[in-house]
């Protein structure tokens, strides 16, 4: 039977019971570093959304400027883009434990001071800015480290799929979450309040990280030159197509369909007549919509299928923008924002679960630091964009485009699906993923050598 990357093979026969699939979805958690991770991470992210929420609102309460919204989060998700070739090298090369330690405990000492700025009266837009682009440094540095340090958390690989959609997850529960308080602190006290609760979170997730027992990661090989390790690793992704396909399609998808965020406040005051209330409710679907696309994936025992479900990601995500471009009603916003964020969800975690299926372990860093400058720091131009734009034609104007742009990549990518499906077949027999195929070549080999 011919297998591809469109064909899902869905859950066993006998499996079929609700503790079964509980088990299947939440299978990671057996590995004990993962389960404190995930725990730790969890609120740790609570405060993150909440600091994002706060931050948006706190540029709009002050100067009421789409473009000033799309500068602090063009600057808060730049470095990625120009760090994160070098920031990959650093992750396959030192103790991704340690680097996550000394990440997480900058981001605290961030929060912290932007909270005390805005709680003391003392903040400045020239304030928010600098704090934006030091926090972007830092995640610069943290995210690749975060993505490679969770094949060393999973005691079973074939598990870790299952934990990039946890993870998942976990990240938008606490996006539906965090936003929802931060609109109730911020309309009963003060934004800082938020970023408070954001730099006491940090201390759930280094906790965790201090309670870890990681195995020394073996090397392979003595490290090269810097600059040498960065060409091997572009070298790498130019000429293995599926991964720069996936590249380059989230990076024109974070260009112009994933900077809406920079918009949600404009949305909620101009589109929607609300205040920083609506705001939170839409981020909070977004986050909805976005949990609920991540258990799906997770519920999911096969990576298989993903190619198809990263081009209906993509095209919904367009159509669902263009919606929300066009509502002026909460009721109807708020459910489309769901569909934002569930599709947004199939998108980023099936091409982030199908890179780390398919990398090669020694280039793992780098690769998801450039899936991290493709995600993450192209954001940024796109958040200047936007903001610009919206300047220039309307908030309405802005998403429109977008949503366009985002289908047309869609279709870019359908077109693209049987070439990548030739690549990643021969890598999933190896794996043991299509393991018809692979049984069927080892029986073969076996025949042969009988003969």
């Amino acid at each position: 039977m011919a297998a591809n990357f469109d064909t899902d093979n869905g859950a066993g026969a006998g499996d079929s019971t609700g503790t079964g699939r509980l088990r299947v979805m939440f299978r990671a958690l057996e590995s004990r570093n993962f389960r404190l991770f995930f725990g730790g991470q969890g609120l740790s992210l609570i405060g993150t959304w909440m600091t994002m929420v706060a931050t948006g609102w706190l540029v709009y309460r002050l100067t009421e400027s789409t473009v000033l919204l799309g500068v602090v989060g063009f600057c808060g998700q730049v470095p990625a883009f120009f760090l994160a070739p070098f920031t990959g090298v650093v992750a396959d090369r030192w103790d991704r434990h340690r680097l996550l330690l000394a990440t997480q405990s900058l981001a605290m000492l961030q929060a912290l001071t932007m909270a005390f700025l805005v709680l003391s009266g003392r903040i400045t837009m020239t304030h928010i800015i600098l704090l934006s682009l030091l926090h972007g440094v830092i995640t610069a540095f943290d995210i690749p480290a975060r993505q490679a340090f969770l094949s060393q958390m999973i005691e079973h690989k074939e598990d870790l799929s299952n934990a990039i959609a946890l993870n998942s997850s976990m990240f938008n529960a606490a996006r539906l979450v965090g936003p929802s308080i931060a609109a109730v602190v911020i309309t009963k006290t003060d934004e800082g309040i938020c970023f408070l609760v954001d730099g006491i979170s940090y201390v759930a997730v280094i906790a965790a990280l201090l309670a870890m027992r990681v195995p020394a990661r073996p090397r392979n090989r003595l490290p090269q030159p810097m600059l040498r390790e960065l060409r091997e690793g572009l070298g790498y992704v130019i000429r293995f197509w599926p991964i720069l396909y996936i590249l380059l399609l989230i990076g024109g998808a974070s260009l112009v369909g994933f900077p809406y965020t920079v918009l949600l406040p404009a949305v909620a005051k101009e589109l929607l007549g609300g205040e920083a209330d609506t705001f939170g409710f839409l981020t909070a679907a977004a986050g909805l919509g976005a949990l609920c696309g991540a258990l799906y994936l997770a519920s999911r025992r096969t990576v298989i299928g993903l190619g198809l479900h990263i081009v209906l990601g993509t095209a919904a995500f367009g159509l669902s923008l263009v919606a929300v471009a066009l509502s002026r009603w909460v009721w109807l916003s708020l459910p489309l924002m769901v569909v934002v964020g569930f599709s947004m969800m199939t998108l980023t975690a099936s091409c982030n679960t199908v890179l780390q299926t398919i990398v090669d372990e020694d280039k793992r860093g780098r690769v998801l630091s450039l899936y991290m400058m493709a995600f993450i720091g192209t954001t940024p131009f796109g958040s200047l964009l936007a903001g610009v734009v919206a300047e220039r034609f309307g908030v309405s104007g802005a998403l429109l485009g977008g949503g366009v742009l985002c289908v047309a990549l869609a279709i870019w990518f359908a077109r693209a699906l049987p070439a990548i499906r030739r690549q990643v077949r021969p890598i999933y027999v190896r794996l043991g993923i299509l393991p018809e195929i692979a049984s069927g070549m080892q029986a073969a080999t076996s025949g042969s050598r009988r003969e």
